[in-house]
């Protein structure tokens, strides 16, 4: 049978189609193609754009399927592929609100696999097109993940601000690359080789961020059990490293074997053995991690194994790693805090978590839209009542420059107590004309009026100062490392005496 073309009309508007296909979805150039297709304005909303394409795009299909022009095979090579992504484009937006659905019947139901009601109806649509059955089951676990991510970034990182929509944008990239196409071609089944590295001051949402990343993998359709093979709220888990003494560390991310150490009752697995091959790895505070488990993250990152502590044996890891570090940006590209070559094993992508005071500098409206997310998350009800109310605390207590040392955990904070009391301090801001830490410490001393418990706790943050980490700070003074970091926190709240 002869192959048959688009004209030349029909051929640049689907061009089109195919290029916003395969554009970021937080990117400023699908802003743009969304509207050349709805053949709007640039002054258009995002989502009246959005809704005009998918209805002309669907039109422009139908117009094909009624000239008996609507089957991929029937085409030219060129024209064959441009059809391929129009479909699927077409396919994934009437399907959207029942993926969007499908997400949330999966929150409800944690770890156990969600039935897909929808998945014949997809198929048969598909496959009427001219696709294979495992081009769709294909296809329809690349849409739900597309899908997934979307709806993560968009809905867990609230705002607009020119570096929220950069942070949004890249963290796109990170789960797709910069082209779906290149990552449809050759990554979508290797993304654990990608690791990535958050920066961000402690508040910022680094979590919510590595969260929207674990959530999205690729994750297969099972066709026997009518369901995806695994669900995503199984494929992301977090461990703070700061949290573990140095001698249980390696014990959580390796596991051990019984007997390895006292008090090693029975086999343990660590994070990364629990870790499922479509699933992510979120290793908060790496940046105060000793340089010894440096090296065996770095086996694991450069060779896929590890060995749990007390055992020969080699296990594999299958998943993705995301870490997280609230250390400057300079003092991490300086080499301060990690070894060189641990460094660059980790960094295949650094994304940057803008503070909370540069959100709201750029876009003053991202407090309200913050402080709406936050009440609703908080009462289940959006009520501008409240948030008119916290808001009037905010600028009378804090005033509209304040800096928001905390970030969004603070803001998360100030709007509890408000609800509790209807009013919120915020925390002082130190003038650095005030009297230094070394001064008031030598102060106490000579007075003698400083607490033993104040004075190690000013001496461990001087030292954590000048080193840098904790290890560093536990090596000096020969106590625990979680012990520096609570001296260090409960300086920083201020002394007793």
């Amino acid at each position: 049978m002869k192959k048959i073309n688009l004209d030349q009309k029909e051929r640049q508007f689907f061009k089109t189609v195919h290029n916003a296909a395969f554009a970021n979805p937080f990117s400023e150039l699908r802003e743009r193609l969304d509207q050349k297709i709805a053949g709007l304005f640039p002054s258009a909303t995002r989502r009246e754009s959005k809704d005009k394409c998918v209805r002309e795009v669907d039109r422009r299909l139908k117009k094909l399927e009624t000239d008996n022009k609507g089957n991929i095979n029937d085409y030219q090579d060129g024209d064959k592929e441009i059809l391929r992504v129009v479909y699927l484009f077409d396919i994934f937006h009437k399907f959207r609100d029942q993926f969007d659905q499908l997400i949330k019947d999966q929150i409800n139901a944690q770890d156990t696999p969600v039935k897909v009601s929808f998945v014949e109806d997809a198929k048969q649509m598909v496959i009427q097109k001219g696709f294979d059955i495992k081009t769709f089951y294909h296809y329809f676990a690349l849409s739900y993940q597309l899908r997934r991510a979307f709806y993560f970034i968009s809905h867990s990182l609230v705002g607009s601000s020119p570096c929220m929509r950069t942070l949004k944008k890249n963290l796109w990239y990170n789960v797709f690359t910069h082209s779906i196409e290149l990552y449809d071609s050759f990554l979508w089944n290797k993304m654990e080789d990608f690791s990535t590295l958050l920066l961000g001051e402690t508040g910022t949402g680094k979590g919510t961020a590595a969260q929207a990343i674990g959530r999205s993998g690729f994750i297969p359709f099972d066709i026997k059990r009518g369901c995806f093979a695994e669900s995503f709220t199984q494929a992301f888990s977090s461990l703070n490293l700061s949290q573990y003494p140095e001698t249980l560390l390696e014990s959580e991310l390796f596991g051990h074997t019984k007997g390895a150490f006292t008090g090693a009752i029975e086999d343990y697995q660590g994070v990364f053995d629990r870790c499922s091959p479509h699933g992510s790895i979120l290793l908060d505070e790496i940046g105060e991690i000793p340089n010894h488990v440096q090296i065996k993250l770095l086996r694991v990152l450069q060779e896929r194994h590890f060995s749990p502590v007390g055992a020969h044996t080699i296990l594999r890891f299958n998943g993705r790693v995301i870490a997280a570090t609230n250390r400057p940006k300079r003092a991490v590209m300086e080499g301060e805090i990690f070894r060189d070559d641990f460094y660059y094993r980790l960094c295949s992508d650094i994304i940057e978590v803008p503070p909370l005071r540069t959100r709201i500098k750029e876009s003053p409206s991202e407090l309200d839209d913050l402080l709406n997310f936050t009440i609703h998350r908080m009462t289940g009800m959006h009520s501008k009542k409240l948030t008119q109310q916290v808001k009037r605390i905010i600028d009378r207590r804090l005033g509209k420059n304040y800096h928001w040392p905390g970030n969004v955990r603070e803001l998360e904070q100030c709007v509890r107590s408000v609800l509790l009391k209807k009013d919120y301090r915020g925390k002082e801001i130190i003038d650095p004309a005030e009297v230094s830490l070394s001064t008031t410490l030598q102060r106490g001393i000579k007075e003698k009026t400083i607490a033993v418990s104040d004075l190690v706790a000013g001496y461990c943050k001087l030292l954590y100062d000048t080193l840098g980490t904790y290890e560093k700070v536990a090596r000096k003074t020969g106590l625990d490392r979680r012990t520096i970091k609570k001296h260090i926190e409960t300086q920083k709240k201020g002394f007793n005496n």
